[in-house]
């Protein structure tokens, strides 16, 4: 993965997977699938696999890693590699991310950003320009157009002239950034287990009696949506009116409540008790703004708790000040078992 995504958990995806267990005839629902770590990982361990999340552009990356060639087999292109070989020709273009976010905005808005250099910016829309094409044309699956999309962020991500996230640009080029974007194909397996996506808020996500599902969800103030508004522009491939210094899209109607200290504890309580599923797993870190025997005595009015400390990880680290000062936090998994669960479907 190219991506520095705040809260990853990657590092502790392991010890998360040994308290999952093996498959047990239900799905393994990622409700906040952020990048698909743990996603993966219980694919990989047999589990058939459902993932969602608020932002389009976490979803497809988390949906691009459960992407099999038998699930994207790519037949107009001559197979995967064929159709990136094609993208990596495609015509570049004076498109949107040119204008809002290379040094073209200082032209158009009168507020140079420095996210991408032109050519790469011009690459940047040039390639999401073709997939889009090939969508329309029915060249593509969806799953294949997921793919390509996931793959693109992928390479802009590798040239982002940014600490890490998108809520700023740095205010000189890096080296990376002045390298030119390449599409690069990662490896597919032939086959993994059945996996399905959505988008939107968790408290809609589908989910059945006999899932198991798995919630990460934000635990800090920082706002996803806000820090990585460019992968979002990418994902859907739209145009929307951009704002300030750093160009961020809107993103406030789509603020998440776990963000916000007074609002947390509610919203995770609501969201426990109204998830249909016999297991519950949730994912907190002792650097979250609730104090975890609060969160756990509020998650003992929906089932069986049980804790399992996951070890420690390092703290989001930006930039290297951040870094020198940073220490490590403890990750958590909260563990909520109800035998007798609803069957009723999630709203």
């Amino acid at each position: 993965m190219t991506f520095r995504y705040i809260g990853s958990k990657a590092r502790v995806v392991e010890a998360i997977m040994r308290c999952v267990g093996a498959p047990d005839g239900g799905r393994f629902v990622d409700a906040f699938c952020g990048t698909g770590a743990v996603a993966i990982a219980a694919s990989r361990a047999g589990w058939p696999v459902h993932v969602n999340d608020h932002l389009q552009s976490a979803s497809l990356t988390a949906f691009a890693r459960l992407t099999s060639r038998e699930k994207a087999p790519f037949r107009h292109f001559g197979g995967y590699e064929g159709a990136l070989e094609a993208l990596n020709k495609a015509p570049e273009r004076q498109g949107f991310i040119w204008r809002e976010y290379s040094p073209a905005s200082g032209r158009h808005c009168g507020i140079t950003r420095l996210y991408f250099t032109e050519p790469n910016a011009c690459r940047i829309d040039g390639i999401r320009s073709a997939i889009r094409t090939w969508s329309d044309e029915g060249r593509l699956q969806s799953r294949e157009q997921a793919l390509l999309i996931a793959d693109l962020m992928g390479a802009a991500n590798k040239v982002a002239n940014t600490a890490g996230t998108y809520g700023c640009f740095l205010s000189r080029w890096q080296r990376q950034s002045e390298e030119a974007l390449v599409l690069e194909p990662r490896e597919l397996p032939e086959r993994l287990p059945p996996s399905t996506m959505e988008v939107g808020d968790v408290r809609g996500v589908e989910c059945r009696s006999e899932d198991t599902v798995y919630l990460d969800p934000p635990y800090t103030k920082r706002q996803y949506a806000a820090y990585y508004h460019i992968l979002e522009t990418i994902a859907l491939g739209d145009e929307p009116e951009v704002e300030g210094v750093c160009g961020i899209r809107p993103w406030r109607h789509i603020a998440s409540d776990y963000c916000y200290r007074t609002r947390a504890v509610r919203a995770l309580t609501d969201l426990v008790a109204a998830l249909p599923a016999r297991r519950i797993l949730l994912s907190y870190s002792t650097d979250g703004h609730v104090p975890l025997d609060l969160l756990v005595e509020a998650m003992e009015c929906s089932g069986r708790v049980s804790l399992h400390h996951l070890g420690e990880i390092g703290r989001y680290r930006p930039n290297q000040a951040a870094s020198a000062g940073a220490a490590a936090v403890g990750e958590v998994l909260i563990a909520v078992d109800r035998p007798a669960a609803s069957s009723k479907a999630a709203a």
